[in-house]
């Protein structure tokens, strides 16, 4: 018998993978067939928001990093 918890098991990881990618899927194609109003000509352009949120999401990563390095305190600060 495993040990492991319901989320570090192999098979239920690879089943959210699936998922994840079936749901990110079909967003991007409904993204064909939503109207939206946009109020910037960029915004309509496909999988903008797909973009736009992994690009700021990859921004908020680099500006913790840096962040971590300003605001960061030695082990035994609170000693």
């Amino acid at each position: 018998m495993s040990n492991k918890a319901w989320i570090e098991k192999r098979k239920n990881v690879v089943l959210m993978v699936r998922i994840f990618l079936a749901v990110s899927i079909v967003l991007l194609l409904l993204d064909l067939v939503i109207h939206r109003h946009d109020l910037f000509s960029w915004e309509g352009w496909f999988g903008f928001y797909g973009f736009y949120g992994f690009v700021a999401c990859v921004a908020l990563v680099l500006a913790a990093k840096v962040l971590r390095k300003l605001v960061m305190r030695r082990e035994d600060y609170y000693d």
